[in-house]
């Protein structure tokens, strides 16, 4: 079945208006009027018109009223996916608070297996007649290369801040982002430090749960 309720229709007032002034100048002119002059006609501005239905009052108000119930459940579709993006969000945020505490267990055992590494490659190549408190000094200039305590100030306020940033109103994800950025740099930089097995696999844990918060961020408007 061939839908011709939009096909355009002669405009037959129009069409009627020009043959009569084109015979009018032909016979001014005293030119026949030949089979060719409706084909003319049909070429000119008007002649064709199509036909646009309108909706009564009615079918305005059942379309008003279907448009407003699928907006509301728009709206409250983005209100459900809003409180599980910061439900999530808040979840992360807490596990990496949570893995950076358990990294100060480790911390006093990694620097003294730092200390005593270094004490036993020394040994191996002989101690006698070196200064062994000028190694002393230099042994703790060297381990403070290893503190990690300044990232780890820094990483929990990066987080802290997260926090207030997302409980803003409203929240912006750009901000959110920026942050996680910086959150992502401590982390990678107590990684770089941390010179210990178990350090290490707590910052890989606190990476996934970094990147997972890097990807709800794009959808925070």
């Amino acid at each position: 079945v061939i839908d011709d309720s939009n096909a355009p229709t002669i405009n037959k007032a129009v069409v009627k208006n020009y043959y009569r002034q084109l015979k009018e100048v032909a016979g001014d002119l005293y030119i026949d009027a030949d089979d060719q002059l409706l084909s003319v006609i049909m070429r000119l501005p008007e002649t064709l018109r199509t036909e646009k239905e309108t909706l009564t009052e009615e079918e305005w108000a059942t379309l008003s009223a279907l448009l407003s119930e699928a907006l509301e459940q728009v709206d409250n579709y983005r209100a459900d996916e809003g409180k599980s993006i910061e439900k999530d969000l808040l979840e992360r945020i807490k596990n990496i608070g949570e893995l950076l505490a358990d990294i100060e267990p480790f911390e006093k055992s990694r620097v003294d297996s730092i200390r005593e590494r270094i004490l036993n490659n020394l040994a191996s190549l002989g101690t006698e007649g070196n200064d062994m408190n000028r190694f002393e000094q230099e042994l703790i200039y060297y381990l403070e290369k290893f503190d990690i305590n300044e990232e780890k100030i820094r990483l929990k306020k990066h987080c802290e801040y997260f926090l207030e940033t997302i409980n803003s109103q409203p929240p912006n994800g750009k901000i959110l982002g920026f942050i996680a950025q910086e959150i992502g740099r401590e982390i990678n930089t107590i990684g770089s430090k941390a010179n210990d097995a178990a350090i290490q696999k707590l910052v890989v844990m606190m990476k996934d749960d970094l990147e997972k918060i890097k990807e709800q961020t794009l959808n925070v408007l």
